[in-house]
């Protein structure tokens, strides 16, 4: 999804995670390969039962449970073969980060 097809908090959330990476492990990189990583957390989310996708509408519902983040690491890097894990992990935990700011997430 391009930035410009974005609603104003998917843009926010991007923004947020792009400024918590650091410098040097952004060289090279674009938002692209954020929403990349963002994407494939998504698909996880549904595989595992925790995200429900209406085909009609494409609305997504975000349902409560626990994920297993190894589970999720794994997934996403066999989803992104050429994507490191670090940088992965980098936007896994700028995700959360932004969830707990937002109150979707409790830190725990």
């Amino acid at each position: 999804m391009a930035m410009e097809i974005m609603d104003a908090e998917e843009r926010q959330m991007v923004d947020y995670i792009w400024n918590l990476i650091p410098a040097e492990d952004k060289a090279g990189k674009t938002v692209d390969d954020i929403l990349d990583v963002l994407d494939a957390m998504d698909d996880y989310l549904e595989q595992v039962g925790l995200l429900e996708v209406d085909n009609a509408t494409g609305e997504m519902t975000y349902l409560d449970g626990e994920v297993d983040e190894t589970e999720q690491l794994e997934f996403i890097s066999k989803k992104l073969p050429n994507v490191s894990k670090v940088w992965i992990q980098l936007i896994i935990d700028a995700e959360l980060q932004y969830g707990i700011k937002q109150g979707y997430y409790s830190e725990e």
